[in-house]
């Protein structure tokens, strides 16, 4: 399970706040830097509501900070972290960014197809300031839980794959009934991995 820890913008925000006067990059990749000639074209809030694959309803707001590499490159030195705060100031008089926001970078280029990505590590050179980009990764939020996915734990109520009760479902629509059995879930189970039987439920 991946250990990191998102940052806020609230968080982000403050880390620019004190160091206005140093450079601002960009690291996509090992050794691989956005060029120096970038814009920061928008900034996106992005309110996320999910179900999770145990039932679970979540709900958080992501942060977009979207960067453009124009085709030539129009200077040898990227932005101060003064002009990125002053587009930040622009955008948050329109729109008010929640301070827990979780914060994305999303960059591409021809090389680099473009995704979202973390801010990781913050590097000061001088007067460069690197902000080291991590890449954003899948979790099943049923295992942050401590409950299962795939294999159930018998003594585990909140595991998305544990057993349905058995219950008759009947549903009446244009004079037709339609009935839909659900049997206790049962798993059957291999020194390797685990399965669920159709219609369990199971993720």
């Amino acid at each position: 399970m991946n250990d990191f820890n998102p940052m806020n913008w609230q968080s982000f925000k403050s880390t620019l706040l004190e160091n206005p006067d140093k450079v601002l990059q960009f690291q996509y990749a090992e050794g691989q830097f956005v060029d120096t000639s970038y814009h920061i074209t928008e900034i996106k809030q992005a309110p996320i509501v999910s179900v999770d694959c145990g039932g679970v309803m979540n709900n958080w707001t992501e942060i977009i900070v979207q960067l453009w590499e124009p085709l030539v490159t129009e200077t040898e030195r990227a932005m101060k972290v003064s002009k990125a705060l002053s587009i930040i100031n622009l955008v948050e008089k329109s729109l008010p960014l929640n301070p827990l926001g979780v914060v994305k970078i999303e960059f591409g280029n021809s090389k680099f197809d473009t995704r979202q990505m973390y801010p990781g590590e913050f590097l000061t050179d001088g007067d460069i300031f690197t902000v080291n980009l991590v890449p954003d990764f899948t979790q099943c939020k049923a295992l942050t839980r401590n409950s299962s996915c795939g294999t159930a734990k018998p003594d585990t109520a909140s595991s998305c794959c544990g057993p349905v009760n058995a219950e008759t479902i009947t549903v009446s629509a244009d004079t037709r009934v339609v009935q839909q059995e659900k049997e206790a879930l049962e798993l059957v189970g291999t020194e390797d991995s685990s399965c669920c039987t159709p219609g369990g439920g199971c993720c």
